[in-house]
């Protein structure tokens, strides 16, 4: 999609210095796709502590831990 933005200099330049990235695309495409993630993960972290998943940690990685 084409879209025309009014977008701070400064600002792109440093986000594409910063991440070592070359276009102006590229960064924009990078810093949207970061943001999504960050929304996704706050939306997840809204259950930490409140789901019982009943998992035994030790036979889930093959431990074989003996009292």
């Amino acid at each position: 999609m084409r879209t025309t933005l009014d977008l701070p200099e400064d600002l792109v330049a440093e986000a594409m210095k910063s991440t070592g990235i070359k276009t102006k695309t590229k960064v924009i495409i990078t810093a949207l796709e970061q943001l999504i993630r960050r929304s996704k993960i706050a939306e997840i972290k809204k259950y930490r502590g409140k789901v019982d998943l009943d998992i035994d940690l030790d036979e889930l990685r093959g431990r074989n831990c003996q009292s």
